[in-house]
């Protein structure tokens, strides 16, 4: 199957039929949020709407939108807050709704989240789907769906349009559809900084491919990974529970040698890190900074990689007086989980470009050396964490399945509601 005809299968009506029960739950989890917050916001006279769509990062890329690069703050320490550190696609998706519509850059932002979040809904589904099943596939939607920090899917930030980007590039390099992931990691890569983890996903995958082929073997999945073609025998993506599946070990499906295969793995392997390369590129233009100047404007910000040193300062300064020590011990606490549900990835087999992708995504979140309050949102779009946890959840009766969600939702939106009307994401 060609990147064209993929592109007309996944919109095809039987597709969005099949996903239907993930995005209504999706959807029901949102709107739970979102009442919650507005009656939450209004018993402390704020406004809920500009919680969402004009606080704190949100008002850095409406600004891009409106009066493009160049705007910076200069603080009394000293440090540059420049506009240039938020990549583009966001801003210019938000200047294109501004322009054919009555909307403004901030409501123009806030349509684009709610639906980049229903496509990443879609895109998860489908990940899930194609490797367990379409009971597996709805638990692992909900789950991103009731994360603690699931009010930022409805904010006028770039973390739900990223997430799509990325689930839907993952779902392409599974089922061998080279273009289409090479085209989506592009646009990633100019969504957000980790945009460089879909790209090192797709080369990760392309570069088991091509050794696969050299090496002339197969290899024989643990459960975890696909058939070939990723089609089961009723039609639908994905293998039925239980069924024994066979995969090549980067989680896409045999391919066969033919110099087109090759061509086209080749060609989403270069069109991958086209977008965080250019826009990389051209702020060190801008600034003068050549190749190295977005971290010079990354700086300004106090960001940076220190693999974790600062964090874990952070988190053994909370231990030093109580009540904070109650903070540390949770934040103690939020990593080992983090890292727990990596290892168990990794055990059950999951495929390679998914152990890459989230890997690169908790590290670059765990290990930056500023904004420690950021770092649970920075980890929502690592997605294939919550797989295990879903193949899991598929297993319950759907009576405490339902329940338990439902009692998670309401805690999820309530601390959403706390949170932005508090100190909320910086």
């Amino acid at each position: 199957m060609n990147d064209l005809e993929t592109r007309a299968a996944v919109a095809r009506p039987g597709a969005l039929r099949r996903a239907a029960p993930a995005l209504l739950g999706y959807a029901a989890v949102r709107a739970l949020g979102l009442v919650v917050l507005a009656l939450w916001s209004e018993a402390r006279g704020k406004s809920a709407y500009t919680l969402l769509t004009a606080r704190w990062d949100s008002l850095w890329y409406t600004r891009v939108a409106e009066l493009g690069y160049g705007y910076e703050v200069r603080l009394p320490s000293g440090d540059v807050h420049s506009n240039l550190a938020f990549f583009p696609l966001l801003p210019w998706l938000e200047r294109l709704a501004a322009a054919v519509s009555p909307l403004s850059y901030a409501d123009g932002g806030f349509v684009v989240s709610l639906l980049a979040s229903l496509a990443a809904a879609w895109g998860i589904f489908a990940v899930a789907d194609h490797l367990h099943g379409r009971r597996a596939g709805v638990c692992a939607v909900l789950l991103w769906a009731v994360l603690p920090v699931g009010i930022v899917q409805s904010m006028a930030y770039s973390e739900s349009l990223f997430t799509a980007l990325a689930a839907w590039a993952l779902y392409a390099v599974l089922t061998g559809r080279w273009v289409t992931a090479g085209l989506l990691a592009g646009l990633a890569g100019l969504t957000r900084p980790v945009g460089l983890a879909v790209v090192a996903a797709v080369w990760a995958a392309g570069v088991a491919a091509f050794l696969r082929e050299r090496s002339g073997s197969s290899f024989v999945g643990d459960g975890s990974a696909v058939p070939a073609g990723g089609a089961r025998g009723d039609g639908h993506a994905g293998p039925p529970s239980g069924a024994p599946r066979m995969s090549a070990p980067d989680g896409a499906p045999p391919s066969s040698h033919a110099p087109g295969v090759r061509l086209r793995r080749v060609a989403g392997m270069l069109l991958a890190p086209l977008g965080a390369a250019g826009y990389v590129l051209w702020v060190g233009d801008r600034t003068g900074g050549g190749p190295l100047g977005y971290l010079d404007v990354q700086a300004g910000w106090r960001n940076g990689f220190d693999g974790g040193y600062a964090f874990a300062r952070f988190v053994a300064g909370r231990f030093t007086s109580f009540p904070s020590a109650l903070a540390g011990a949770a934040l103690v606490v939020g990593v080992a989980l983090v890292v727990w549900l990596y290892v168990l990835c990794v055990r059950r087999g999951q495929p390679l470009p998914l152990l890459v992708y989230a890997g690169s995504v908790t590290a670059l979140a765990l290990c930056a050396s500023s904004y420690f309050g950021s770092k649970p949102r920075l980890l929502m779009p690592a997605f294939p964490l919550l797989l295990p946890l879903a193949v899991d959840l598929a297993r319950a009766r759907t009576r405490l399945l339902a329940a338990w969600l439902g009692t998670v939702a309401a805690a999820s939106a309530a601390y959403g509601a706390f949170w932005l009307n508090g100190s909320g994401p910086p």
